[in-house]
C-alpha cells in the first residue's frame, strides 16, 4: 500500500470521512498534542472543532485545563458574562489563557451562541493542579453551599470547614512538587477533610431531587475535585518511590471522570497532550525514574469503547529539526498535503520497521512506532513554526 494511501487532505470533507470510518460515531473525539503551544495545530484544532459544529452535531468543547477555572469561560459562551480578557485571564490554566487559538476559539463560541438557540458548551476537564495541587477550598465550600438545609450542617459546619481548610497557601506549596514533607496532605486536618469530602459527595444523592440540573451538574463536579485534590494532596506527602506514578495516575483519573460527565452533554471535541489522551500505557522520564500510568483516554475507553475516538498530532520539521526518513514522521513528511488527516492503523501496515524519532526539542514526544494501531487517526502537520 501506498503511503497516500493511508491519507487525505485535512480538511472539512476530510474529518467527515474520517468520522465515517469509525465503527460507531464518538461521543468524544480526542485530538492530541505532540508538544503544547504549537500555533498551527490550535489554529487547525479551531477548524475542526468549526467543521463538527457545523456539519456533525458537536456541541461541546473540552481542553486540558482546570475544571473550576473552565467555568468562568462557560458562562461567558452562554451568557455573555464578563469581557473576553477577563475570561482569558481567569478561565485557563497552564498559562493557556495566553494562546491566541484559544483566545479565538472562545470568540467564536461565544459568537455563535449569541445566534443559536442550541447552545455550545465550554469545560476545562484537568484538575486544579500543576505538579502541586491547589487548596480544595473553591470545590469544598460551593458544594456546601449548594447543599443546603441542615443536612449538610450535620456533617460539618461551614466554620468548622474554614478552620480545618486554613489558609490557602499552605495547600498550593510548591516546594511540596519535590519535597513530601512540605506538604499536608496526610495531616489530621487534611485526613478529616477527605472524610468531610465523602459524606458531602454522598448527601449529595440524597439531595438531588431538590436542585436544578444545573445545581446538580455543578455540585458533582465540586465533589468529584474535592475528593480528588483531597486524594492527590495524600499521595503529594507519600516519600516512596510510587509516589509521582501515583500522582500521575491519579491526575488522569480525574481527567477521566471529568470527560465522562462531559459526554452525557453529547459528541465533543477533547483537546489534551497525547500522553493523556491515547489508549496505551503513558511513559514519562522524571530524573533517573520512569514514570509508567495508564491516561485519561486509557480509562474513557474502557468505558466508552467504540465511542470514544484518538486523533494524535505529530509534527514534521520543527525550526531546524527535520524528522529522519526511517521515521514515521519523516514517511509522513513525504506525503503532498501541509496538512494530512492519516488512517493510523492503515498505516501501522504500510510503514515497516520504522525508527523512534530523537527529536531536538525535548518538549515534543514522537509517534511511538509500536503504537500506531491504537491511535484512529493522526493529524500531521509537515512544517511547525509557530509556538504561542
Amino acid at each position: 500500500m501506498d503511503i497516500k494511501d493511508t491519507a487525505r487532505a485535512l480538511d472539512g470533507a476530510g474529518v467527515s470521512a474520517f468520522l465515517r470510518s469509525l465503527p460507531a460515531k464518538p461521543l468524544l473525539l480526542g485530538l492530541g498534542e505532540a508538544r503544547h503551544f504549537v500555533g498551527e495545530l490550535g489554529e487547525l484544532r479551531n477548524e475542526i472543532f468549526r467543521h463538527l459544529v457545523e456539519h456533525e452535531g458537536y456541541r461541546s468543547f473540552a481542553i486540558e485545563s482546570d475544571c473550576l477555572m473552565g467555568l468562568v469561560v462557560d458562562d461567558y459562551i452562554t451568557t455573555g458574562t464578563g469581557t473576553l480578557d477577563d475570561v482569558m485571564e481567569r478561565g485557563f490554566s497552564h498559562n493557556f489563557g495566553a494562546s491566541p487559538a484559544n483566545r479565538d476559539l472562545v470568540r467564536w463560541m461565544r459568537a455563535y451562541n449569541e445566534e443559536h438557540d442550541e447552545k455550545l458548551r465550554f469545560f476545562g476537564f484537568d484538575g486544579p493542579l500543576e505538579y502541586w495541587a491547589a487548596s480544595p477550598r473553591q470545590a469544598l465550600t460551593a458544594l456546601y453551599d449548594l447543599l443546603d438545609g441542615p443536612l449538610p450542617r450535620t456533617v460539618v459546619t461551614r466554620e468548622t470547614l474554614d478552620t480545618l481548610l486554613g489558609p490557602d497557601d499552605r495547600w498550593a506549596n510548591e516546594a511540596s512538587a519535590m519535597d513530601p514533607s512540605q506538604s499536608i496532605g496526610q495531616s489530621a486536618d487534611a485526613q478529616r477533610l477527605r472524610l468531610i469530602a465523602d459524606d458531602l459527595v454522598a448527601l449529595l444523592d440524597t439531595q438531588a431531587p431538590q436542585l436544578s440540573a444545573e445545581d446538580r451538574e455543578r455540585a458533582a463536579l465540586y465533589g468529584r475535585t474535592a475528593t480528588g485534590l483531597l486524594r492527590y494532596h495524600y499521595w503529594m506527602a507519600d516519600a516512596s518511590p510510587a509516589r509521582w506514578a501515583r500522582l500521575s495516575s491519579l491526575r488522569d483519573a480525574m481527567m477521566a471522570a471529568n470527560l465522562l460527565a462531559v459526554a452525557e452533554h453529547g459528541p465533543t471535541l477533547v483537546f489534551a497532550h497525547n500522553l493523556h489522551l491515547q489508549r496505551n500505557k503513558s511513559f514519562m522520564r522524571l530524573g533517573d525514574q520512569l514514570l509508567e500510568w495508564w491516561g485519561a483516554g486509557a480509562i474513557i475507553g474502557t468505558h466508552l469503547g467504540d465511542r470514544y475516538a484518538f486523533l494524535a498530532s505529530a509534527l514534521g520539521t520543527v525550526g531546524t529539526d527535520v524528522p529522519g526518513p526511517d521515521t514515521v514522521e519523516g514517511t509522513l513528511s513525504a506525503l503532498p498535503w501541509d496538512h494530512s488527516l492519516v488512517d493510523a492503523r492503515h498505516l501501522a501496515e504500510t510503514v515497516t520497521q520504522p525508527s523512534s524519532r530523537v527529536p531536538q526539542d525535548h518538549a515534543y514526544i514522537p509517534l511511538d512506532p509500536a503504537h500506531l494501531d491504537v491511535i484512529d487517526g493522526i493529524v500531521f502537520l509537515k512544517e511547525a513554526v509557530n509556538r504561542d
